[in-house]
């Protein structure tokens, strides 16, 4: 189970994260999880420049090294990086040191200074160490790309009337969301650029891990 659009109640329990961004300009955050792969990403870059439209990519690691080339057709375009482990784990499962290795795995070759938990899970150990050393972003809207019950329909309509000025949305540029994303994305651009929406990156809240979280693996 999970909630398209994150409660305000959940939002002011962890204050220290960032669901969405303050102010009512029309500007949406649109956030990718899980690249980057050559199936989808090329093509997610393509929809994003036909609307001069930036957005963040939350990387895992483990795909940054295997399509390096992909990876850097993302820093070409101009959008932002984050970090989303190196090897997609689930923290609730996980050791915290394995964890925190795991996302220094990651560090290493995104050299981002965001970061988003998959799955939007972390321990409260886990939470109060990374947030020393990254901007932990979560989000606002779920486009629940990645579930497979859902029509792409429903997809696209699980971000148009939920997302709103300052909203970050959460997509997925894996060969599991494809089918939903690729449906929904042109179409979420198309809508939000006809009522005067900007799309940005989240660059601006990056703060600089520590030099041995970026360099030790």
């Amino acid at each position: 189970m999970y909630l398209v659009k994150t409660p305000q109640f959940i939002q002011k329990h962890f204050p220290a994260f960032t669901w969405k961004m303050p102010g009512k300009e029309p500007v949406l955050y649109l956030t990718f999880d899980d690249g980057p792969v050559p199936e989808v990403t090329p093509w997610v870059l393509e929809q994003l420049e036909h609307y001069n439209a930036k957005a963040t990519f939350f990387c895992v690691g483990d795909n940054v090294r295997k399509h390096s080339d992909v990876f850097h057709q993302v820093l070409d375009g101009g959008h932002a990086i984050g970090n989303h482990t190196y090897s997609h784990l689930n923290a609730w499962n996980t050791d915290n040191l394995d964890y925190f290795h795991d996302v220094r795995r990651c560090a290493a070759l995104t050299h981002s200074g965001l970061f988003r938990p998959p799955y939007g899970r972390l321990k409260p150990k886990q939470a109060q160490f990374l947030q020393r050393h990254y901007h932990i972003v979560m989000w606002d809207v779920l486009s629940g790309d990645f579930d497979t019950s859902i029509s792409p329909e429903q997809c696209l309509n699980n971000v148009i009337r939920n997302a709103g000025p300052g909203s970050i949305v959460v997509f997925h540029d894996s060969i599991k969301a494809n089918e939903r994303m690729s449906y929904a994305l042109p179409r979420v651009l198309k809508h939000f650029s006809a009522l005067g929406y900007r799309f940005e990156t989240l660059a601006h809240l990056e703060m600089p891990a520590l030099h041995t979280l970026r360099q030790t693996a």
